[in-house]
């Protein structure tokens, strides 16, 4: 009998390690639209499909984006501005009004799990007058929302930035600031009567820019580094994600509210920055992103939080070129807008590598698979137009379909059309990894580019 029990949880463990390899339901992606050159709404949620992210959160609402979400099982959090917050609090049919044209008309297909009231309100510098008006936002759109969709179980929340701690060094000593006590407290009331989650935007990254030594820069990226020992508890941290969550942890604990859920809503990594900008490569992103993603799938949990991973929401999905301030504000695509991955963070449904930080093509890894050359991150529109004159002058090279009214016209970049010229070359010669070089700015990869009716040659490496 006990070999029988045995066996059946070895094959739950089986099924179970299946399903999670497929979807894993913690990792999530933010997709902002401050662009001009983002793919279709629709070519996005077959990317989304291809990987395992199984939650993406807007900063607003998109009817287009919702729509071609519709059907897939990706959960979404939409936002209501900052703008919208005083009309929210002071009038309910403004909130009735706002859910009528907002959610309703995407439900049930679309799996919308989350209204987001405002962004970072309680930041210092942000519009003081709203911090009190939150919480009556909140109240109201959970009203409409229950009376409206009451089998769809939508929460609502609000996401804050770390500047809401006061302190956070070591994440025992956490604690929210006290100028913002009361506004705070209302909104942890709010979410404990509500089951509605606590949403946090921790970045390893600005604290690697605050203290940009070496060491701090393994602590950030989850590589191997002396750890931080923290006193009050007596955990050695290896990492600056954990600490920073479980600072947060702490602070939840010292209000009051120490069972109250935690959602990462933002972290990520730029892989290109401004010369001051330290640590802002295509290596640290990947590196930082990839072994992000590794650690959620440990399940390892936090110090505080072990054995679960925690909701999280990597910034971005795509770069917007559109964004002021530094470069790195418009360098954080995981992707970018022709649908190549702009490195392999691990998140591909099938082969991609999970948390590496070598620089390694992944593709070239594993002999057999299929193979896909596409430019580096890093390579310059100069060297793209370049490659692709090249590639399309050599015998064998079939270009038409970047041509316009070609299948992979759209869209209408140089990056885009040099994607496909590249890759085409690379196939009719041979497949060798010499061949994917183009002066160092190309890499192999096995996340197929193709989207829609852009078919990208490929076969075994």
């Amino acid at each position: 009998m006990s070999y029988r029990n045995d066996f059946l949880l070895i094959i739950t463990a089986l099924l179970l390690t299946l399903s999670l390899s497929e979807s894993q339901s913690y990792i999530g992606v933010n997709y902002g639209i401050v662009a001009d050159n983002l793919p279709p709404p629709e070519a996005t949620a077959r990317l989304l499909k291809s990987t395992t992210i199984g939650k993406v959160r807007l900063y607003g609402v998109d009817p287009a984006i919702l729509r071609a979400l519709a059907g897939t099982n990706i959960s979404v959090v939409i936002g209501a501005a900052n703008g919208d917050i005083p009309s929210l609090a002071s009038d309910p049919s403004a909130a009735r009004s706002w859910v009528a044209a907002n959610v309703l008309p995407y439900l049930p297909a679309t799996a919308i799990s989350v209204v987001s009231v405002g962004n970072e309100v309680l930041s210092p510098g942000d519009d003081a007058s709203l911090g009190p008006q939150l919480v009556p936002a909140m109240r109201n759109l959970q009203s409409a929302l229950s009376a409206a969709a009451p089998s769809a179980g939508i929460k609502v929340s609000t996401v804050h930035s770390m500047a809401v701690l006061g302190s956070s060094e070591p994440p025992s000593a956490g604690t929210f600031r006290a100028d913002i006590s009361s506004s705070l407290a209302s909104v942890l009331g709010f979410l404990s009567q509500t089951g509605a989650p606590f949403m946090i935007n921790p970045y390893p990254y600005f604290a690697y820019q605050s203290d940009p030594r070496p060491e701090t820069l393994a602590f950030c990226l989850f590589q191997p580094n002396p750890g931080r020992h923290d006193a009050g508890t007596g955990i050695t941290y290896t990492n600056m994600f954990d600490a920073q969550v479980d600072a947060v942890k702490s602070a939840l604990k010292a209000a009051g509210f120490a069972d109250a859920e935690i959602v990462v809503a933002e972290t990520g990594w730029p892989y290109r920055g401004d010369s001051d900008e330290a640590g802002a490569t295509v290596e640290n992103a990947k590196a930082f992103n990839g072994n992000l993603v590794a650690h959620l799938r440990s399940m390892a949990g936090t110090p505080l939080m072990p054995g679960r991973s925690i909701d999280t929401y990597i910034f971005a999905l795509y770069d917007e070129d559109l964004k002021p301030g530094p470069s790195s504000e418009r360098s954080f695509g995981l992707f970018q807008s022709d649908l190549t991955p702009t490195y392999d963070a691990g998140l591909a449904k099938t082969g991609s590598t999970q948390g590496n930080s070598t620089g390694a093509p992944s593709a070239a890894r594993k002999p057999g698979a299929p193979a896909w050359c596409v430019p580096k991150a890093e390579a310059t529109e100069e060297e793209l137009q370049a490659n692709l004159d090249y590639a399309c002058g050599q015998q064998g090279v079939d270009c038409s379909p970047i041509q316009e009214g070609g299948a992979c016209y759209l869209p209408n970049t140089v990056r885009s059309h040099a994607t496909y010229a590249m890759n085409q070359l690379y196939q009719v010669t041979g497949r060798q990894a010499r061949g994917c070089d183009f002066g160092k700015t190309a890499d192999l990869t096995r996340d197929n580019p193709s989207y829609a009716k852009c078919v990208y040659s490929g076969a075994g490496s």
